[in-house]
């Protein structure tokens, strides 16, 4: 069995739980490293630049319609347009003037993606997302003045030992705001992450071995 493919089968067995997906995390990586994958049937990729992605997914996704492409880096308005054109999730909502743009995009081309909110749980100034005292007004904004789909919260927890406590805050966010999925967990915690009900977890380095 291709390595690729017998790393993510553990992880898979190691979850075990239908409810969660598994974002194949392929940034920095060539098509020829993923196709493994993609030829196995596994559908939901994720990468953190659009140009990037645009080089590697565009025509594939054309031949294999049925894959999902999931944004999960930081995203420039100007890029709204190329972003909705490409992507079936965006996981990194964090301002009202991107949820516009991309709000705009989405209508113009007849498409309706699928979105999370990035939130900056631990309230870093290096690090992208909502904070958690405007949460509650975005979320609005976003569902009744734009009508774009929130599927739930988004997080990269601050670079520590003890992520759970950060799993945890996001829950009960998310729980506060009646949202049923959530993005968060990685390679060194997903399974931590899972506890706390995540339900889309973003896993690069342990299916696809360490980026040069």
């Amino acid at each position: 069995m291709n390595l690729i493919i017998s790393r993510f089968e553990n992880i898979k067995s190691l979850i075990n739980n239908s409810n969660v997906k598994i974002i194949a995390v392929s940034k920095t990586f060539s098509y020829e490293d993923i196709s493994p994958l993609v030829d196995h049937g596994h559908l939901h990729f994720g990468e953190n630049k659009v140009q990037e992605a645009r080089s590697k997914w565009l025509e594939i996704k054309k031949k294999k319609p049925n894959i999902n492409l999931h944004m999960i880096g930081k995203l420039q308005s100007n890029k709204a347009k190329e972003a909705v054109n490409l992507f079936d999730y965006i996981h990194s909502l964090d301002n009202q003037k991107l949820a516009d743009a991309l709000f705009k995009n989405q209508n113009n081309l007849n498409k309706n993606l699928k979105y999370f909110i990035q939130v900056n749980i631990g309230n870093e100034l290096q690090k992208s997302g909502i904070p958690v005292n405007e949460l509650d007004a975005f979320y609005n904004y976003c569902t009744k003045e734009i009508s774009l789909n929130i599927l739930g919260l988004m997080v990269i927890p601050p670079n520590e030992k003890n992520t759970k406590q950060y799993f945890k805050s996001l829950n009960e966010l998310n729980t506060s705001l009646a949202l049923k999925d959530l993005s968060m967990g990685m390679s060194a915690d997903y399974m931590d992450a899972i506890r706390y009900g995540a339900t889309f977890v973003r896993i690069g380095s342990s299916i696809f071995g360490s980026r040069s």
